[in-house]
Formats: structure tokens, C-alpha cells, sequence
């Protein structure tokens, strides 16, 4: 008798095991786009404009010290030209060393390639698209957009120092894209 119960325990809790965790299993991935689809116009092709000056860079770069500030989140700041180059630079006392890099590069990413950084990011967590970390000076984390005025780009803000999710939104406040 003991035995039958322990058995019917042991199934009864063999099947709420499975049950749960079934019903934990994540969503089917996106399917990818179809990388031999033709699209009628060229993506991301945003037209360079005059670079970005020193004033306007260090005002950017203020801005997203101001709201890193705010959050308690040393950073590292990159602002770049629509060539790539280091126009002005901040590090905040406590941020990575190693962001410092990290945060030119995904400024020069997002000027050259004229995308946020966060497109490659999805390109190769999302779509699998591993392809994208053999092309020339990308990078695939977020925390890299272009700048924008009257339709063109002037350069590009890279920050870096804590997730990319907040690397990205201090470079979307400081280009004023965070509304």
C-alpha cells in the first residue's frame, strides 16, 4: 500500500514538474528576414551633412553627464564626426577603464555604419546574423547612435560604461532623442 501511494506521489509530482515547466518555455524566436529579399530602398541610407563641431559635442556630452549624474552611473561619453574621429571625449570619475575604448567605437560604428549600434546588437542576438562581427570596426552593443540635424548625420555619440541599456538611453538623452 505504501508503496502505490509513494508511486502516486512521485507521478503527481512528476506531472506538475513537466506542467510547469511547459508552461515556463519562452516564445519561438522571431524568424529571421530573408537575407535574399531585395528591398525597393536603400536602409539606413541617411546622408552625411557637415560634421559635428567641438561646442556642440561637448554640450552633448554634458548633457549626458547631467543624467548619468542623476542616476548614479559613471560613464565614459564619445562623441565622433561622420568620419568616425574623436571630436570630444569625457570619463566620468568611477567609470570603466575599459569603456573608454568601448565607447569611441560605438560612436564610430553608428557614424560610419549610419545605424544605431543596437541594429548589429539585434542582428546578432535576435536573427543569429554572426556574419555582422566579421565586417570592419563594428560593434555589436547598444550604446551607439547617430546624430542627426535637418535630415543628415553630423556624427555620432558612443557611451559606455554600465548595460547597454543604459549606455543606450544616456546616449539618447544627450542627443535629445529620449523624449
Amino acid at each position: 500500500m505504501k508503496l502505490r501511494i509513494l508511486t502516486a506521489v512521485a507521478l503527481a509530482a512528476g506531472v506538475l514538474v513537466t506542467s510547469v515547466a511547459y508552461a515556463q518555455q519562452p516564445a519561438a524566436p522571431a524568424a529571421p528576414p530573408d537575407l535574399n529579399a531585395v528591398p525597393d530602398k536603400m536602409p539606413f541610407n541617411i546622408p552625411f551633412g557637415t560634421p559635428i563641431g567641438l561646442d556642440k559635442a561637448q554640450s552633448l556630452i554634458q548633457a549626458g553627464i547631467a543624467e548619468a549624474n542623476k542616476r548614479g552611473w559613471p560613464e565614459d561619453f564619445a562623441v565622433v564626426d561622420v568620419g568616425g574621429n574623436l571630436v570630444a571625449f569625457a570619463r566620468m570619475d568611477g567609470a570603466a577603464l575599459a569603456s573608454i575604448a568601448i565607447a569611441e567605437h560605438k560612436a564610430r560604428t553608428a557614424a560610419r555604419y549610419r545605424r544605431p549600434t543596437h541594429a548589429f546588437e539585434d542582428a546578432v542576438q535576435k536573427f543569429g546574423f554572426n556574419y555582422i562581427l566579421t565586417l570592419d570596426d563594428v560593434i555589436a552593443s547598444r550604446g551607439g547612435i547617430p546624430l542627426i540635424e535637418d535630415g543628415k548625420i553630423i556624427g555620432a555619440i558612443g557611451c559606455s560604461g554600465a548595460t547597454g541599456a543604459q549606455d543606450e538611453l544616456l546616449c539618447m538623452t544627450a542627443a535629445g532623442t529620449n523624449k
